[in-house]
């Protein structure tokens, strides 16, 4: 066996919104005998660092979308016995997620428009949301069966969710090291529709900056995004409409639609979690 072979792979194939971040920043750090290689610009390097590394244990971890099968498959082109850890949450959760942190940065189209079940168009496409597809990707590409995790057990006892992912990867950590403060900040209804006000006057899209002096320009929006959101935390609510950001009862459909694909992924985790 070569030096190569022996050595343990595991990837985190962080899907956005379900806590990728916190894991990224706040968790996989304090992970003992093992080389964490996180996000940019060491994960660009991930393949020649495991080649050229000492340790027995690596861990990738990258927060992906659309492009997930690119970047397993160039991790599985290398080292086809990777084991992937993926997390999910329920669908309807998700997507209402992903729509406050764009509406968070600076877009302003209401929720029917970002993701629209019945007509498949918006920001996010009705196959984006099939999750079991993601399996099957990491099926196709990697060897080993992925760890299938929930964001609801995460949330659920935090402590557990990370023992069981140490125990996994053969590692360990000090529970005092780990912060169970989130990375990202959660703003509330009142502080979402006043961004969104703002953003129809004034467009703080951080993708819409132009190149030139985009440090100044970023430094700008922001200042606009944050101010705009901690003032509105204290604005009389008589100042905002009843309407709710994002209709209940259509959450509730999205949620109907998915739950087969949903119970699937359940399934598969009940099944293949070692």
């Amino acid at each position: 066996m070569s030096k190569s072979e022996s050595k343990q792979i595991f990837f985190h194939v962080g899907l956005g919104k379900t806590a990728s971040s916190y894991l990224q920043y706040k968790v996989f750090p304090y992970f003992k005998n093992i080389e964490y290689i996180h996000r940019n610009p060491r994960y660009l390097r991930a393949a020649e660092i495991i080649a050229k590394g000492k340790s027995e244990r690596y861990l990738i971890s990258r927060e992906f979308d659309m492009q997930m099968e690119r970047e397993v498959k160039k991790i599985a082109d290398v080292y086809p016995e990777t084991k992937a850890i993926i997390l999910f949450r329920q669908h309807d959760s998700w997507i209402a997620s992903q729509y406050r942190r764009f509406v968070k940065n600076g877009y302003t189209i209401p929720f029917n428009e970002f993701f629209n079940l019945k007509e498949n168009q918006g920001m996010f496409k009705k196959d984006n949301l099939s999750f079991y597809n993601y399996i099957k990707i990491l099926e196709k590409h990697l060897n080993p069966k992925p760890i299938v995790l929930f964001y609801d057990d995460l949330r659920k006892d935090p402590i557990a969710f990370f023992d069981y992912i140490a125990r996994q990867i053969g590692t360990t950590y000090n529970k005092k090291d780990i912060s169970l403060k989130s990375k990202h900040s959660s703003y509330n209804e009142q502080q979402l529709k006043a961004i969104m006000r703002v953003s129809k006057k004034i467009d703080i899209r951080r993708h819409h900056l132009k190149k030139s002096f985009y440090i100044f320009r970023r430094f700008y929006t922001n200042m606009i995004r944050y101010s705009t959101l901690y003032v509105s935390k204290y604005l009389p609510g008589s100042w905002f409409s009843n309407e709710p950001l994002i209709d209940p009862d259509y959450l509730k459909e999205v949620r109907d639609y998915y739950e087969e694909d949903y119970q699937k992924i359940l399934e598969y985790a009940r099944k293949n979690n070692p």
